[in-house]
């Protein structure tokens, strides 16, 4: 694998911590900042929105510029956010500021993801994309948890000076670590052939399955804390080490599915998906008895985000490996987020706390059914007469892919 992945996969770690750290510092940034706790949480809706709207014409603008010229930019850009996060002095300028670094993030995972399949041999772009999104799981398991401790102790601006020190050493191992590959602003082609993509409907019904995979998960693991706390019954200080746990679980998870992802690809999402249905509606129904609620829990840790590189995989397949449509496929992952966050709130308030762990089973199912017309190709390939070419659909690229196949670096 070569070392330039892990570098990007550094990068990403510094974006999700930054993203995750107003969840963990809600009460210090509110009276830090003269604002009620729901104007706090409107800042992660903020960032959200900000990465699915404004990434894609972030990733636009700099089409044209080689790679890891893209990425030291849009450091510079992220790293802006978050100095002017750190010196805020009021709500308003933190709500620039997270927009700023929402939308410099997405574009930034795009970038990466694009450059970790170009860099890397076709067969193995699954397993190189899990490294590169290591840094998102990361960032759950261990971004937060730092984030969050030097707040506490140091007060929330220090926190987002942590991060720009994290960032400033990304941006740093970027320009050692990363490869400047001759003719590479050439073939990530003209925003006509970028957005010629597009025009395929299965593109759309792949970014689609993304939504639904991801909505389900975060469906569950925004309300974990409330729903092991007040239904389950575990203390306030047992939770983080549970988060501990399911971020380990993450790791795992992706881990395995980046080694399947390239050669397994719909298989893997059929097998993820109905296991996170499962674990959903098990969690569901057992809520109050802590050892299934948290085998479910794991369970969900195991197959719920960490599709993820069977996810970049398909969809490079329907589309390309380049930047925009990477940056558009993320879009679609923040949306699920997005439809996850926003839902099941009200739906606590009238269900119960139940109520998220449903939404995610129902978005689980969906995605399901989304699947379906890929699992019927496939099985009408494979009794074709030329079913040993068929056999190895999970591995063939998608059409005009192959002008972007990555080269090895010496």
């Amino acid at each position: 694998m070569p070392r330039a992945v892990y570098v990007l996969a550094l990068g990403i770690f510094a974006m999700v911590t930054s993203e995750f750290v107003v969840a963990g510092l809600m009460p210090q940034m509110a009276e830090g900042l003269d604002a009620t706790i729901p104007e706090i949480g409107y800042l992660i809706t903020a960032f959200a929105a900000a990465m699915a709207l404004g990434g894609p014409f972030l990733t636009v603008a700099v089409l044209n510029m080689r790679q890891k010229s893209a990425l030291i930019l849009l450091f510079g850009i992220f790293l802006t956010g978050n100095v002017l996060a750190a010196t805020a002095p009021d709500y308003r300028t933190m709500l620039v500021a997270r927009v700023l670094t929402g939308i410099a993030s997405q574009a930034f995972f795009g970038v990466s993801i694009s450059l970790a399949s170009r860099i890397t041999r076709p067969e193995v772009r699954g397993r190189a994309v899990a490294v590169a999104l290591n840094g998102l799981m990361l960032g759950t398991l261990l971004g937060l948890p730092f984030a969050t401790v030097v707040g506490e102790h140091l007060g929330w601006r220090a926190a987002f000076w942590a991060i720009t020190v994290l960032t400033v050493l990304a941006a740093a191992a970027t320009l050692a670590g990363v490869p400047s590959a001759d003719g590479e602003s050439q073939e990530n082609g003209s925003l006509r052939e970028e957005l010629g993509a597009f025009r395929s409907p299965r593109l759309w019904l792949v970014l689609t399955t993304s939504t639904f995979v991801i909505g389900a998960t975060f469906s569950a693991f925004s309300y974990l804390n409330p729903i092991l706390t007040d239904l389950t019954g575990f203390s306030t200080g047992t939770v983080p080490l549970l988060l501990v746990a399911y971020g380990a679980a993450t790791l795992i998870g992706n881990t395995v599915v980046g080694r399947l992802a390239d050669r397994r690809t719909l298989p893997v999402l059929v097998a993820g998906l109905a296991l996170n249905l499962a674990f959903l509606v098990g969690f569901a129904l057992l809520a109050e008895l802590p050892v299934p609620a948290v085998v479910f829990m794991l369970g969900i840790g195991l197959v719920g985000v960490t599709m993820n590189p069977a996810l970049v995989t398909r969809v490079q397949r329907a589309g390309n490996a380049r930047p925009l449509v990477n940056t558009v496929h993320s879009s679609f992952i923040t949306l699920g987020i997005i439809i996850a966050t926003s839902v099941g709130g009200p739906a606590i308030d009238a269900f119960g706390l139940r109520a998220p762990l449903w939404i995610g089973s129902g978005l689980a199912l969906l995605g399901l059914f989304s699947l379906l017309p890929d699992v019927l190709r496939r099985r009408s390939a494979a009794g074709a007469p030329d079913a040993a070419a068929a056999g190895t659909a999970d591995t063939t690229a998608a059409p005009g892919e192959a002008a972007t196949a990555p080269q090895p670096v010496p």
